[in-house]
């Protein structure tokens, strides 16, 4: 008599599975926290504005006077901590697309305390988050991705991944001095850029950051007897300095429904880009498990163009119910619609016509 034996799992495959798990956990709650912390940073930009302090649009840093912007900061240092930690267990291909629930955070909040619109297709897509979201975790890739700071460094130094940084860097320079100023008050686009460019390389950091503190609780090696984490400290602090600057220019002259989509989408793809130049996740995935991330995100960005392209529309449910109306009933209200248009009409023009008379 045969008996069906199970596989076993290794202690090192569990090991594996509880770091994306705690990962996973890690970058969700980040993204309650970084998502409040655009709402409470943009309400101490308006109560600055109604004092006639000089708008951080225009390089004023009056907020920093303001307790209420120091609460959005210190809510996003908590998120991004958060987020920080979750680099160290979890691939940046699974951490950064699930930046669009603080999207949906974001787009919650702001019409509730900013009194900015969220219609139907809004809430739709802030439903399609959801979906994208849960695409992207499912085929998103579950092994670690470098586990020893000398082989991160290796990659640093590879040049497919230097070219990005330098082209990152023109990139950002040619925004901060010319095209910014220039155009940064007209379009969106720009500062939200620069922002996202320099993110991409303080995801890097965070990552190379993240794995030496990570062996330092292990005990695996000491890497802070070494200069490079210090090096990689002061590297992240000017990196968040320069995106925080940015952002609340972004933020100080635009709709928050606006800047936070915006800025998910192309900071997103950027970290994507940058995660595949020097990690090359992508050849140790299923061809399904490639496309499934692909088609997630593309998901994710179809949502947030519902939030952002339609978001001044006046579209509601009772809308979406006229439309699947039986056609001779839509006739019969059109037809009701234009007699009463008439009765008021006749009202109107007999009224003017008994005051002419008087």
């Amino acid at each position: 008599m045969s008996s069906s034996t199970k596989p076993s799992v290794s202690i090192q495959e569990l090991a594996v599975q509880s770091e994306f798990y705690i990962g996973l956990g890690l970058a969700i709650s980040s993204s309650f926290f970084i998502g409040s912390s655009f709402i409470i940073k943009k309400k101490a930009l308006i109560r600055m504005t109604r004092i006639g302090a000089v708008r951080a649009g225009s390089g004023g840093f009056g907020y920093l006077k303001e307790w209420i912007w120091w609460a959005g900061l210190i809510c996003m240092g908590v998120g991004e901590a958060a987020n920080f930690a979750a680099y160290a267990f979890a691939p940046a291909s699974l951490v950064t697309p699930l930046g669009a629930l603080s999207v949906i955070v974001a787009a919650v909040m702001s019409s509730k305390f900013l009194n900015e619109k969220l219609n139907l297709l809004g809430k739709l897509g802030c439903f399609l988050c959801i979906i994208g979201s849960v695409i992207i975790v499912i085929h998103s890739p579950k092994e670690v991705e470098v586990e020893d700071l000398n082989v991160l460094l290796e990659k640093l130094q590879d040049t497919s991944f230097l070219v990005y940084v330098l082209v990152i860097m023109s990139i950002s320079l040619t925004i901060a001095v010319y095209l910014g100023p220039k155009f940064g008050h007209s379009n969106v686009i720009w500062y939200v850029l620069l922002c996202s460019a320099v993110g991409s390389l303080t995801v890097m950091s965070c990552k190379a950051l993240g794995l030496c503190i990570k062996d330092a609780i292990t005990g695996r090696s000491n890497d802070f007897s070494t200069l490079m984490p210090y090096i990689l400290i002061i590297t992240t602090v000017i990196f968040i300095g320069i995106q925080m600057n940015y952002l609340n220019r972004a933020l100080d002259i635009f709709n928050t429904s606006i800047v936070t989509p915006v800025y998910y989408v192309i900071f997103t793809t950027l970290v994507i880009v940058a995660s595949a130049i020097l990690f090359k996740e992508w050849r140790h995935m299923a061809a399904s498990d490639v496309i499934g991330d692909l088609c997630g995100f593309f998901v994710i960005i179809v949502a947030v163009i519902l939030l952002n392209a339609f978001r001044d529309m006046d579209i509601t449910l009772n809308d979406v119910r006229g439309i699947v109306r039986p056609k001779r009933q839509l006739l019969q209200q059109q037809a009701s619609q234009m007699d009463e248009i008439l009765i008021n009409q006749q009202k109107n023009y007999g009224t003017n016509e008994l005051d002419l008379r008087v």
